[in-house]
């Protein structure tokens, strides 16, 4: 079918609409705007999600290392987080580290030092054997993380054991964290970012801005081509 005069379909269609050339790019800008404000509504669940998991602190090292022979003592067990933790009043409250034995006895006198990114407690441990750590921060948003891992106690020669006690040794509120988990050697003693997951959301969100800017190039390209049309 051929049409009337050089007039394309389109045009055709926008006069019937009674459009001119501005209404019709005030519609092609209308569309931009639709498929920008959908490609960010969509993506901002997605930034949601992802901000949260960069928020709370996380363990970076410790010592003992989870899994770890530890064949001599160190002068203190030592958590340390990727980020500055809360010490609000500066006594450690809320903030602990406890280390237990396979019969769940606790050695140590549960004070902690916490200074910037690390949180410190004097080491001391019985006889040789499994032993699990406990760890409880304040994270910098003002959060509670607590997690345990285990590792194994191989004395040297000589060492003197120190006394466990089946009460949870309190300093300044740190019997807050009082469960007694089983000795686990492999357990990471980390709570870090699920890093798969967080790939997964931060592609789909980069794929939705993609596609946004493609239909926005689109469009720029197709009016640029319709001016300089003869």
């Amino acid at each position: 079918m051929k049409y009337a005069g050089s007039r394309s379909p389109s045009s055709r269609f926008d006069a019937g609409l009674g459009l001119n050339p501005m209404a019709r790019h005030s519609r092609i800008r209308l569309v931009i705007l639709v498929a920008l404000a959908a490609a960010l509504g969509a993506i901002a669940p997605v930034w949601g999600l992802a901000a949260p998991a960069h928020a709370h602190n996380y363990l970076e090292s410790s010592t003992p290392k989870a899994g770890e022979t530890l064949t001599a003592l160190p002068k203190d067990f030592m958590i340390t987080t990727n980020g500055t933790l809360l010490n609000i009043d500066g006594n450690g409250a809320g903030f602990a580290l406890q280390v237990t034995d396979g019969a769940g006895q606790y050695f140590g006198d549960g004070c902690v030092t916490v200074e910037g990114q690390r949180m410190s407690t004097t080491a001391a441990l019985g006889a040789a054997g499994a032993y699990t750590v406990t760890w409880q921060v304040l994270s910098t948003d003002g959060h509670t993380v607590s997690d345990n891992y285990g590792f194994t106690w191989q004395p040297p020669t000589g060492f003197t054991p120190s006394s466990g006690s089946s009460t949870v040794p309190d300093c300044n509120g740190t019997s807050a964290v009082n469960t007694k988990p089983a000795p686990d050697s492999n357990t990471t003693g980390a709570q870090t970012v699920d890093t798969g997951t967080l790939s997964t959301v931060l592609w789909i969100g980069g794929a939705l801005l993609a596609a946004a800017a493609a239909v926005i190039l689109t469009f720029v390209l197709t009016g640029r081509r319709r001016k300089g049309a003869p």
